[in-house]
């Protein structure tokens, strides 16, 4: 089986990411109509992937992982979503969802990410309720939109707590708790119900739990900073804020090989009863306008994140204006590149409808993700009105 090339590490001699997302940039576009059309990533692409440790960036060094900077990890899923948008999906949602390690007891985390080819999926958080046992949690219920469930090997259950008494566990902010349950994969029953126009590959399907005790070590909950074990900067950001910025890097890698394939197609397309494209003024305004505001995105979210990394404590999560600011840079960054993507399918004419062009699947993959709750409109709403009078009921968790 191929292994990755040993790569020049970055100056600080750990491993380098985006390098390693990069050298297997031909292996994943290789790969693409079969990640399409079987919603899996295969053999020896998975493997690839592992051995690059591209799904242990945002994991503790403590339980194994590379604990990455945030701009780091945004670099390697925009790298790799440019080759294959469902690949970069399901890369920033290992990532996210290993960010449950620092909230469960050390043993657990240990036992789980033993496995080099550890990987966890879950669905967002519904309105089932786990029972609080001796010893952990009794669970039922089903759960959809579980992105990359066909290669995880455990399975997660985003829960409110009943106790024994038939009350709901309260957090400190007295709220009912969701707690996160962690169990193997076989302990479910999977759902095929994942029939999208876009995002195929990333089978972000639904599963069922029925009557599965979860030992207490197996659970934690991600919703208090106060819990967290594992110390550093990587995580005083906000789980929240870290997910935004996975899927920040995969809209920006989509539309960037959408207007890298429209600059060539330009080159080479005359359509009729008119000249080159490359040779329309028109064209190479809009193509140099839309470079620059990709580029221009990109760098402003790295440099929120920078900024935000300079001055992180190494327990206490960064300020809310930090977390607006950074849910501003990722809000910007998608409705950017959405804007890119549908300028080069709209300019590349009747080249971009047939399918297994450069264009159609990555517009069918970019407009799956423009429905996701990252994406919303609200979100520059939410974060003007904390930029115009704060937060001051606490509500805005980043």
């Amino acid at each position: 089986m191929s292994t990755v090339t040993p790569l020049t590490p970055r100056a600080d001699g750990r491993p380098d990411p985006v390098a390693r997302a990069r050298e297997l940039g031909s292996t994943i576009e290789e790969a693409a109509d079969t990640i399409e059309r079987t919603m899996e990533i295969p053999e020896p692409l998975i493997s690839l992937l592992h051995e690059a440790r591209l799904f242990r960036m945002l994991l503790p060094r403590s339980v194994g992982g590379d604990q990455v900077e945030p701009w780091v990890y945004l670099g390697a899923v925009e790298e790799t979503a440019r080759h294959d948008g469902s690949v970069g999906w399901n890369l920033f949602v290992a990532n996210s969802s290993a960010l449950i390690a620092p909230f469960i007891s050390e043993e657990a985390a240990r036992t789980i990410y033993a496995d080099p080819r550890a990987l966890i999926a879950w669905g967002p958080p519904t309105q089932h309720r786990a029972l609080a046992v001796p010893g952990g949690y009794r669970v039922s219920g089903e759960w959809h939109f579980a992105s990359g469930t066909r290669q995880a090997n455990w399975m997660g259950a985003h829960c409110q707590v009943v106790e024994p008494d038939g009350s709901l566990r309260k957090n400190r902010f007295g709220n009912p708790t969701i707690r996160t349950l962690l169990m193997p994969k076989s302990q479910t029953t999977p759902i095929h119900d994942w029939n999208t126009m876009g995002m195929r590959g990333t089978a972000s399907e639904g599963y069922s739990v029925k009557d599965v005790f979860v030992p207490e070590a197996y659970s934690g909950t991600r919703e208090d900073p106060t819990l967290r074990r594992d110390r550093g900067k990587l995580y005083a950001f906000t789980t929240q804020g870290l997910y935004a910025v996975g899927v920040a890097g995969v809209a920006l890698g989509i539309a960037r090989a959408m207007l890298d394939s429209f600059t060539a197609l330009a080159v080479e397309k005359a359509p009729r009863n008119m000249g080159r494209l490359a040779d329309s003024p028109v064209i190479q305004a809009d193509v140099a306008r839309r470079k620059a505001s990709l580029g221009s995105a990109r760098v402003w979210l790295a440099e929120l994140l920078k900024d935000a990394w300079a001055t992180a404590d190494e327990v206490e999560p960064i300020a809310t204006a930090q977390r607006a600011l950074i849910r501003l840079g990722c809000s910007h960054a998608i409705h950017v590149a959405l804007e890119v993507a549908d300028y080069t399918y709209r300019a590349a004419g009747t080249s971009s409808i047939f399918i297994g062009t450069p264009f159609e699947r990555r517009f069918r993959d970019i407009h799956t993700l423009s429905q996701q709750i990252q994406s919303r409109e609200a979100h520059f709403e939410t974060v003007g009105r904390i930029l115009l009078n704060g937060d001051p009921d606490g509500s805005f968790l980043g």
